[in-house]
Formats: C-alpha cells, sequence, structure tokens
C-alpha cells in the first residue's frame, strides 16, 4: 500500500454481501478509514435462510472472520444521510461525519397488499422475519399444510427444503414457476416437486390471508395452518428519507459510476443501486460485484481519476431443491435463461460450492487481499441511461 497524508473518512452502510466486500476491498489505500454500519453483530447469509428456517443449515457468519483489519464495525442503523453536513445520523442518535459514503443497505421483502398478508404471512427475507418462521414451524405438526406464495426462486427453495423435510407443502406461483429458468430447467424443477408431494398451483394469485387459510383470485380456499410470503422485494427506505432521488421501487437512482445523481460522495452497491434507472437484477451474484465496483468509485475519486461505468456479465443462477438435488441455470450476458442446465446431485454441489464461494473466495479474500476480485465482464447494459444529469456537489 501506499503512504498518503490526508485522512478520508468512508462510511459503508450496510453489511451484506455488497456492503462487506466493498469495505473490505477500500483498503488498497492507507489513508481511507473504513467504517461498517449494519443493524446486526453478525454477517446474515441470506442466500441460506430457506436452510436456516428449515434447520438444515446456519445463516450467519462472524464479522471478525470477515472484516479485514482496520474496518470499524458500528452496530447501528442509519437513519438519514446528511448530505449538507457529510454526515450519518444515526438510530442511535450518533453521528459519523464522512468524507464518502458507500449506500449498501440491501433488500427486504416486499410489503404486500393482499388483505391479511401483513398480519399472518410469514416472510424470510431477513435474519429476524426467518427466525420467527422457524419459531412458528417448530409449533406445528410435520403434517400441518403449509402454503409458500411466490413461485420465484426464493419459494422454489423453500418450498424444497420444507418438502424434503416432510412438510406438506403448497406452493403458489402467481405466473408460471420459477419463470428465470428456462424451459427445460422449469419441467426439473416441476417434476422434482412433484416427486416430493407438493402441490403447485401455477397461475393461480392470492386474494386474502387468514389464520388458517388462503383465499384464491377464484375463489377458492384452502387451509394453511402456515403462509409464507415470497413473493415480491422491497428496498429500506433511507435513500428518499436523505432526501435522495429513488425509483419506484426506492432504490438509489445513480448514473453508470454507481455514484448518486444528486450527490457525487455517495454511492450505491447491491439490490439498492439503480444506475440509469436500469437496476441489475437483485441477487447475491451481481451484489458482490457491485460492491467491489462502488469501493473502485470512491478510490478513483480519492485519487482524483475518472471512475469507471459498471460491468457485469451474468452467467446464471443456482436454485437448490433440498440438500440432495439442485439445478444451475445457464444464462447469456444479458441475464436472460439459455436451455442448458446442470440438474440431480451435480446441481446441488454447484450450488453448495457457489455459496461457500461467495463467502470465502470473495469476502474472505479480500479482507486478505484488498482488489483481489475479480467477476465476470463484459455484460450489456440493456436500453438508454436516464435523461437526468448528476448533480456535483464537491470539487
Amino acid at each position: 500500500m501506499t503512504e498518503h497524508n490526508t485522512l478520508h473518512k468512508v462510511v459503508v452502510i450496510g453489511g451484506g454481501y455488497a456492503g462487506t466486500l466493498a469495505a473490505n476491498r477500500l483498503r488498497q489505500r492507507d489513508d481511507v478509514d473504513v467504517t461498517l454500519v449494519n443493524p446486526r453483530p453478525e454477517f446474515v447469509e441470506r442466500i441460506r435462510l430457506h436452510q436456516f428456517v428449515a434447520r438444515t443449515g446456519e445463516a450467519t457468519a462472524d464479522y471478525g472472520t470477515l472484516l479485514g483489519e482496520g474496518v470499524r464495525l458500528v452496530v447501528d442503523s442509519a437513519a438519514r444521510i446528511d448530505g449538507a453536513a457529510r454526515a450519518v445520523r444515526l438510530a442511535s442518535g450518533r453521528t459519523l461525519d464522512y468524507d464518502h459514503v458507500i449506500y449498501a443497505v440491501g433488500s427486504t421483502g416486499g410489503v404486500p397488499s393482499v388483505p391479511g398478508a401483513a398480519e399472518f404471512a410469514f416472510d424470510l427475507a431477513e435474519l429476524e422475519s426467518a427466525r420467527r418462521l422457524r419459531a412458528r414451524l417448530e409449533e406445528l405438526p410435520l403434517d400441518a399444510p403449509v402454503t409458500v406464495v411466490g413461485g420465484g426462486l426464493t419459494g422454489v427453495e423453500t418450498a424444497a427444503e420444507l418438502a424434503e423435510r416432510g412438510r406438506r407443502v403448497t406452493l403458489v406461483c402467481g405466473r408460471s414457476l420459477a419463470p428465470y429458468l428456462s424451459a427445460g430447467g422449469r419441467r426439473y424443477v416441476a417434476r422434482w416437486l412433484s416427486r416430493h408431494g407438493v402441490a403447485v398451483l401455477g397461475n393461480a394469485a392470492v386474494s386474502e390471508v387468514r389464520p388458517d387459510a388462503v383465499v384464491l383470485a377464484d375463489g377458492g380456499v384452502r387451509v394453511s395452518a402456515l403462509t409464507i410470503w415470497t413473493a415480491g422485494f422491497g428496498v429500506p427506505g433511507l435513500a428518499a428519507a436523505s432526501g435522495l432521488r429513488t425509483d419506484a421501487l426506492g432504490r438509489l437512482l445513480t448514473d453508470e459510476t454507481l455514484t448518486s445523481l444528486d450527490d457525487d460522495r455517495i454511492v450505491a452497491a447491491g439490490d439498492a443501486a439503480a444506475p440509469s434507472g436500469r437496476p441489475l437484477r437483485m441477487s447475491g451474484y451481481a451484489a458482490g460485484p457491485l460492491g467491489a465496483q462502488a469501493a473502485d468509485t470512491v478510490l478513483s475519486r480519492i485519487g482524483g481519476t475518472e471512475p469507471a461505468t459498471i460491468e457485469l456479465a451474468f452467467t446464471g443462477a443456482c436454485v437448490s431443491l433440498g440438500r440432495r438435488a439442485g439445478i444451475r441455470q445457464l444464462a447469456r450476458k444479458d441475464d436472460t435463461a439459455v436451455n442448458v442446465y446442470v440438474g440431480g446431485r451435480l446441481g446441488a454441489v454447484i450450488k453448495e460450492l457457489t455459496c461457500r464461494f461467495v463467502v470465502a473466495k470473495r469476502i474472505r479474500r479480500e479482507a486478505r487481499e484488498p482488489g483481489s476480485m475479480g467477476w465476470p465482464k463484459g455484460g450489456p447494459r440493456p436500453g438508454e441511461p436516464a435523461a437526468a444529469a448528476r448533480v456535483v456537489t464537491s470539487p
């Protein structure tokens, strides 16, 4: 590392996949003081929360094993970013001064508008809600009917995990089952779920959630001792609360270097970023590279060089089907699935190796060797950039 005279304070808000990696990567310069703000004292592997709920695996890790030397962890929540004062106001009343902020607050479960869903359905988008869901599952007999709402990858993984543990599961798909996957991949998943007793309701919608049932849009009522909601994601409201422009979902609007359109000292990463109003798919796959690119943007600004624009090529997705099967779906660089996938036991092995890779080969390696992470590049950015111009607020 090169020695410098001025200390640059960088506050990273959010200690998920993007934020933790960004904090480690910032240590390429020894004149950068890094503070990571996270509401929990432990790192959450969100891609394992369905395992945590089913008691087939754990989903947390000690930050002491993940953060590089010199990264300071503050267990608190950011209430507002005060751009004029260059300060992050915390829920506890504390204030953290900054020269740059990396906004990596991630995503949360979407707030369902369906009557009864907020009161009676459980979600597993965050550790706290996953804990409540796990506790509720333990209260139910094994043959109690469980309904999973949402046929996306999270819903599929949750339904499969519970079914393999002997639960009676119904999976309600608003559209088709696992729409991201190729036609062959969807058929494979459908066959696995059928063999394991999961009742899949395709092109069905839930119009009401009751304590002991779900009501479908066609008027049908299905008994449900426990309803799990996996349909849709949201993002924390910190950006909007801080007076920053966001997209309709609440993601921070940025340019193609991940820099806020309103303040060039704020750089976004992960699920809460909407570069040019065209966000990438919310995923652990994209979070790491976006965290790395956000850190690189900040380091470029500190070094007085022009930041690079984001570049990420997708390769597909991995889906677990219990502990003994899975599917590795291949995709083009633009994240459209091709009709090639790997299923069965090998698919499960690939999924497990991928989960381990994210933590061990990305985050922990970046802690040991800042700047070491690479990722597939060359993927296209669809459409045209948003017309809004970025406002420069510093020299």
